[in-house]
């Protein structure tokens, strides 16, 4: 099984669109659009599991720099999630910022 990043999708792309644009290389096993917590909105990109691996390096062949919409798809293998730094906010964790004396 391989996971494959699709970036640069038109904004109207959803799960299933992209589940069947895929099923065209192979088998998937699951489709997803990530979408802006803030807004509901996708965020252009996406990712796309692949039963198999030949059917995984078709799909890449098949849809990347492919034109959807106006849009040159980037497809390729997804990397591993890194972890990224806190992002603060929240609490003022006791800096003196906005306190109050009583």
């Amino acid at each position: 099984m391989k996971k494959l990043y699709v970036g640069n999708l038109p904004y109207s792309t959803n799960d299933a669109t992209l589940r069947e644009m895929f099923e065209k290389a192979g088998t998937v096993n699951s489709a997803q659009i990530i979408m802006d917590r803030m807004t509901g909105r996708s965020k252009g990109f996406g990712f796309v599991e692949m039963a198999d691996d030949g059917e995984a390096e078709k799909a890449i062949e098949t849809f990347n720099g492919k034109e959807i919409e106006g849009r040159a798809l980037t497809v390729n293998e997804a990397r591993p999630l890194e972890p990224r730094a806190p992002r603060g906010g929240g609490f003022d964790r006791g800096r003196g910022f906005g306190r109050r004396e009583f």
